[in-house]
Formats: structure tokens, sequence, C-alpha cells
């Protein structure tokens, strides 16, 4: 009974034990993991992709221009009128000079199914100059789509280092929680043993206070960072993630000049060069709305019958051919208006080009500034860290032989807290700086 009882107990125990039943912790993902994530499943890469698909449409619908139209149809008419009635018994292949009065038809009944084939001969070249705006917009749409990429990945690197960034100054607040309540504590003991002044446990509350208010801070910056970045993935508020907490390793390079920076910029950023193709289509459009003073010309082709009834014969089919040019003449000054409308949409998309790289000069020149800045302020905090360290273990024995106040503590205390602060903010604001210069030249690995 007891060993049954014991082989019962096995898969309860295996449960507890083995790693594979046992509630796991959801995988941490590192920063190159959680960009993978953003470009899968961040819904606006996949509306950036529905509008390059929306102008491969607008492209095809441009090429059918170049290709022949054909069409069906059915057409049916009833008349009494002599002149109709008479050309429609002529078509039916009916005409009997002996079979009436000419002038009294009565009414006739003529169907007529029909194929009608068109093409276009000339168009004064709008059809090519509309294929040539359509393709640059499908070029167009795809470096958008990169624009939106370098963003994303931008936005997710700096949420990214932003969690990790408050992690660390979590912890920071979390030691100096320990640390005051521990010298509170002693103090406390101090006081009750009669050597220690009223006024230094309560300058120890306030900053044990004070503490403990940095670290409900410093926790909520932690959900916000990671609440924003859940959303940069696509990821629903309740789906499990965590990042990768392991710190890392080594600082971004310095920027390089920013003659070189530039040049790379205007090389080969995705906005700009979009900015360029939108100032290509519009010239486009001035073409198109330019060559609508030339006239067109069309060739069609139509075969069908006409009946009575709508019983097909060949016997009554026929074939009309034929070529059509036509000019607008005067068409109430609308063709000198869409010119000009195409014209300022030509100026606004020229000015909005020069308005882009203006704005990408000075992205890049913020950027190289804000990571040389932040790689210059690490350099500064690592001394900083160092010297705090050293000053709050001198203060600690001299707190100890009871040779400094309790306020010297404190002191040394928050100041050696705000310098691993001041560490923790300049290097990740160097990762960030260098992700916002990635963006700024246009270009991720």
């Amino acid at each position: 009974m007891k060993q049954r009882h014991f082989w019962l107990m096995v898969p309860v125990l295996m449960l507890g034990f083995n790693p594979v039943f046992a509630d796991a912790e959801p995988p941490r993902y590192t920063l190159d993991q959680v960009l993978e994530i953003a470009l899968t499943q961040n819904p606006e890469l996949s509306i950036m992709q529905s509008r390059i698909e929306q102008a491969n449409a607008q492209l095809g619908e441009s090429l059918a221009s170049f290709y022949p139209q054909i069409k069906a149809s059915l057409s049916y008419q009833h008349s009494d009128n002599p002149a109709q009635a008479f050309a429609m018994i002529i078509a039916q292949r009916r005409l009997n000079f002996g079979g009436g009065d000419f002038n009294h038809p009565g009414g006739v009944d003529n169907y007529r199914p029909q194929v009608t084939a068109t093409y276009s001969l000339f168009r004064g070249g709008q059809d090519y100059y509309r294929k040539q705006a359509a393709e640059l917009g499908v070029e167009t749409s795809e470096l958008e789509k990169s624009a939106t990429r370098n963003q994303l990945l931008n936005n997710v690197t700096a949420a990214f280092y932003g969690e990790l960034a408050a992690m660390e100054a979590h912890d920071i607040s979390l030691r100096s929680i320990e640390a005051v309540q521990s010298e509170l504590n002693q103090s406390k003991i101090r006081f009750d043993a009669g050597v220690l002044l009223k006024s230094d446990v309560l300058s120890l509350e306030v900053q044990l206070a004070e503490a403990k208010d940095a670290e409900i801070q410093t926790a909520n910056t932690i959900e916000l960072a990671h609440s924003m970045l859940k959303t940069l993935l696509g990821l629903s508020v309740n789906e499990p993630f965590a990042i990768n907490t392991v710190q890392p390793a080594g600082l971004p390079d310095a920027p390089v000049a920013y003659e070189v920076l530039l040049e790379q910029a205007l090389g080969r950023h995705p906005e700009l060069q979009a900015a360029e193709k939108r100032v290509a289509i519009a010239e486009q459009q001035v073409n198109v709305a330019q060559a609508a003073h030339l006239p067109r010309a069309d060739a069609f082709v139509s075969y069908g019958s006409d009946s009575k009834d709508l019983a097909f014969s060949s016997n009554r089919d026929n074939v009309s051919a034929g070529v059509m040019v036509e000019v607008d003449v005067f068409s109430g000054f609308a063709t000198q208006e869409k010119i000009k409308k195409a014209e300022h949409e030509l100026t606004a998309a020229q000015e909005t080009a020069r308005q882009t790289r203006l704005r990408i000069e000075n992205q890049l020149k913020s950027a190289q500034l804000k990571l040389q800045e932040a790689l210059n302020r690490v350099q500064v905090s690592h001394v900083g860290v160092r010297s705090a360290e050293e000053a709050l273990r001198l203060v600690k024995e001299q707190r100890q032989a009871g040779v400094v106040t309790v306020t010297r503590y404190i002191e040394a205390e928050v100041a050696r807290d705000k310098a691993h602060t001041r560490l923790i903010t300049a290097r990740y604001d160097a990762f960030r700086a260098e992700a916002e210069l990635k963006q700024a030249t246009g270009f991720w690995n």
C-alpha cells in the first residue's frame, strides 16, 4: 500500500522538480532579438507594406492603357420613327421593297449583341508619363518603408536601453534604501543608549523616505518603458515578455567627422531619397497636365449583329472599324488650371525635399554631438563614481568613530548614488545616441 502511494506521488514530484514541467520563467530577449521581433510584428511596417502593394496596383492600372480594351454589350431599341425603323430593318437584313409603307413602318424592335475593341494610338504622352509616375510611386513607397523601419529600430533601441537604465537606477535605489535602513537601525540603538541626538535619527528617516520615493519612481519608470517597448513590438499589455538585463559590453565608437556622416546620409538616407522621388513624380504630373493640349488618337473595331429578337445569325452580323482623332480646342480653361495645379504641387515637393534635407542635416549634427557628449560624460562619470565611493567609505569610518555628523553621511550617500546615476545615464545615452546617428545616416546593420 505504501509503495502504491509512493508511485502516485512520483508525477507530483516531477512537476515540482523537473524544469520542463514546472512553471518556467518567460525567455529574456537580447536587443538583437527584440529588434527582430519588432520588424516582424510591428503593425506600422505592415501598413507600409500595404502601401507598397497599393503603389504596385496603381502601376498595374497605369499599364492597362497600353493594352487593347475589349467590351461586350447588348442593346435593345424600339422605334416607330420612319428613319430609325428603316435603318433597323436594313441592319437586320429584312428590307422588302414591296412589303409595306415606308412612311408608316409601325414599331420595330432591334436587339444588338456587340463586341468592341479600342486601342489608344496616341494621348500626347499622358499614358507614358503616368506610367513613369507610378513606377516612381512604387520606389517611393519602398523608401518610405525603409525610413519607417529605421525610425522603428531607433525607437525600439531607445526603449530597450531606457528600460535597462531604469532597472539599474532601481537597483541603486534599493541599495540606498538598504544602506540608509541599516544606518537608521544602528542610530536608533545609539539614540536609545543616549549617545546620539534625536535630530540625527530624524534626518535618517527623512533620507529613508526620499530613498523609498526614488525607488517608487524608478519602478514606475521601468513599467512605462516596458509598456512602450511592448507596444513597439506589436505585443499586447498582457503578453509575457522580458528583456535580457545583461549590460552591453563596451561603448560605441566615437563618431567620425560631420562631413563624412553627411556624405553618407545624402547618399543613402531613405527619407531624403523618398522626398526626391516625390519631386520626380510631381514633374511627371506636370508633363501629364501639359500633354492634354496635344491631340488624341484611338483605333476601334466592333463586331455585332442586329435582329428583331435575341436569335443570333452570322447572316446578319457586321463589322465596323476606324480611327478617331480629337483635340480639346477649348475646355473652359480647365487644362490651364490643371497645369497650374501640377506646377504648384511640384514647387511644394521641391520645398519639402529641401526641408527634409535641412532636417536630416540637423538630426545628423545633433546625434553626432549627443554621442560625443555622452562618451565624454562616461569618462568623467567613472572618475566621479570612484571618488564618491571612496568618500562614502571614509565617511562611514569617520561616522563609526563618531567624528562626523549624520548629515555628512547622508551627503556622502546621496553623492554616491548621484554619481552612479550619472554614469548609468551617460552610458545609455551613448547607446541611444548611437542609434539616433544610425537613423540620421539612414543606415542600420
